[in-house]
C-alpha cells in the first residue's frame, strides 16, 4: 500500500500539464526621445497638457536607438515618464549593457509605429465606458464603418485605410495604416499612416478635429488655421509638416 501511495504521488507530480500559449498583437505608441532629455519632455509636456490623458491606458514602447546615453540617464528618463502617468511596456534599440534588474525588457523586430500622438488606446472625455475596437478579417485592405464613432470609442485598423460615414465625437479617434476618410464631421481625434506611411491623407467634411495625425506627426486643434475650421479639409505630409488645404 505504501509503494502504491508513493507511485501514484510521483505520477501526479511528474505528469506533464499541457499550458496554452497563444500569441497575440497590440498597437502600441512607439516614443522616440532625443536629447536634451529636458527639452523633449517639455514638449511631451506641452502635448499632455494640450490633450489630457493622451497616454491613459495605452501601451508604449521606448525607441532608444543610436541615443549616446548611459544606463542612469535611460533610468531617470524612465522615472520621468512614470511621473507623467507613462508606462513603458518595452525598449527598442537599446544596447544589453544599458537594460537591468527592474527596467522594461528589450524588445525587437516590431514593425515602425508612428509615434503619433496617436495615437493607440486614446484618452476617453466622457464619463461612458469606451466600446471596443472595430474587429476585422487579416486579410482585408480597408474598411467602412457606417454608423458615427461616439465619443470614448477607438477604431483601430494598422492595416489599410478607414472610411467612417459619419461623423467622430470629441473624445473619440480613428486609427489607421492608411487614409482616413470621415463622410462628416470631424471633431476627435484621426490619425492616418500609423505604421509609417507618409503618403496617408486625412479627409473629412467638417474639420473641428482636436487633432490630426499622419506618420507620426501631429498638429493640435489651435495649430490648424481658423479659415479651415468648419470646412471640407484634406491633409497630407509635407518636409515633416501637415498641409490642408479646402476640398471643392
Amino acid at each position: 500500500m505504501v509503494n502504491d501511495f508513493f507511485t501514484q504521488m510521483t505520477k501526479v507530480l511528474t505528469d506533464a500539464r499541457s499550458i496554452r500559449i497563444k500569441g497575440r498583437s497590440f498597437l502600441a505608441v512607439m516614443l522616440s526621445p532625443d536629447l536634451p532629455f529636458d527639452d523633449w519632455l517639455a514638449r511631451l509636456d506641452d502635448l499632455a497638457a494640450r490633450s489630457a490623458g493622451f497616454f491613459l491606458g495605452r501601451p508604449v514602447v521606448l525607441d532608444v536607438t543610436d541615443l549616446q546615453i548611459d544606463k542612469p540617464q535611460l533610468k531617470e528618463l524612465i522615472a520621468e515618464l512614470g511621473k507623467r502617468n507613462v508606462s513603458i511596456m518595452g525598449i527598442e534599440g537599446a544596447r544589453p549593457s544599458l537594460l537591468g534588474a527592474g527596467m522594461p525588457p528589450a524588445l525587437k523586430g516590431g514593425r515602425s509605429a508612428s509615434d503619433i500622438e496617436v495615437q493607440a488606446s486614446e484618452p476617453v472625455e466622457s464619463s461612458s465606458k469606451p466600446s471596443a475596437p472595430e474587429i476585422r478579417p487579416a486579410t482585408t485592405q480597408s474598411i467602412v464603418i457606417r454608423e458615427p464613432v461616439r465619443s470614448g470609442q477607438s477604431v483601430i485598423f494598422p492595416e489599410g485605410d478607414v472610411t467612417i460615414v459619419g461623423s467622430v465625437a470629441s473624445g473619440a479617434e480613428v486609427i489607421a495604416g492608411g487614409s482616413v476618410h470621415i463622410y462628416g464631421a470631424l471633431r476627435g481625434r484621426a490619425m492616418a499612416g500609423s505604421i509609417g506611411n507618409a503618403s496617408a491623407r486625412i479627409f473629412c467634411r467638417k474639420l473641428e478635429a482636436e487633432l490630426v495625425a499622419i506618420d507620426g506627426i501631429y498638429k493640435m486643434a489651435e495649430d490648424m488655421a481658423p479659415n479651415l475650421r468648419g470646412q471640407a479639409v484634406q491633409l497630407w505630409l509635407e518636409d515633416d509638416a501637415i498641409m490642408a488645404e479646402k476640398l471643392i
